[in-house]
């Protein structure tokens, strides 16, 4: 019969591990990394997902205005409400605040602080005149009895527009409060990348409202 075997000590397992020049030592191996990780372009990954679930959000309602927008209920049609001069002041402001983000985001790259929120809050002031205008247009329309409830034209018009409007007024909260965040730490790693998200978020607005000026208020004009 073969003898034994007695079971294994722990000092058999260490006496049996020889090491090579250049190998790990058993003790220096690590399976949990301390502090906190972030993942490479994680952040970016993550809000390029979120940009095509607005991407949806914004499809389908082009797709309910596309049905309904010509439904007016004998009521008052594109052609009476638009004022395209407005419109287009309007968009103006809003294609001059995404070059202005992009100035900014040059500023970022060469680590100045105080160019950069410069650019930045030229942009949230051209942001806040876009809202005033088309808070402008909503009031004046209400006030002539052209309100969402109106027909079923209205009520995809203010949908559509009023959904791109609250997401530049966000836009313009989450500038604030990165402004805020750039005054007390600097361009450090963390504001840079918050800075590059707000930067799709904005100019995916202004896609946004390209979409919307040419397909509402240029469209809607037409006999």
């Amino acid at each position: 019969m073969h003898d034994a075997i007695a079971p294994a000590g722990p000092g058999d397992f260490d006496a049996g591990i020889t090491s090579t020049p250049g190998s790990t030592r058993p003790e220096e191996l690590s399976f949990h990394v301390a502090g906190d990780y972030h993942p490479p372009n994680g952040t970016l990954l993550g809000f390029w997902l979120y940009l095509m679930s607005d991407c949806l959000v914004f499809a389908c309602l082009f797709a309910t205005y596309g049905v309904v927008g010509r439904r007016y209920a004998a009521g008052p049609s594109g052609a009476d409400l638009f004022d395209l001069p407005l419109v287009a002041l309007n968009t103006t402001f809003l294609l001059l605040s995404s070059i202005t983000y992009g100035f900014a985001m040059l500023e970022m790259q060469n680590n100045q602080v105080r160019r950069t929120m410069s650019w930045l809050t030229v942009t949230g002031l051209l942001g806040a005149a876009f809202i005033g205008v088309e808070l402008f247009e909503f009031g004046h329309f209400i006030h002539d009895g052209a309100g969402p409830q109106r027909s079923a034209f209205l009520s995809s018009f203010f949908a559509l527009v009023g959904t791109h409007g609250l997401h530049v007024t966000f836009g313009i909260v989450w500038l604030i409060t990165l402004m805020t965040q750039l005054r007390q730490h600097g361009l450090i790693p963390a504001n840079k990348r918050r800075l590059m998200c707000l930067s799709m978020f904005w100019h995916f607005l202004d896609v946004v409202w390209i979409g919307v000026f040419t397909f509402v208020y240029l469209m809607g004009v037409l006999p």
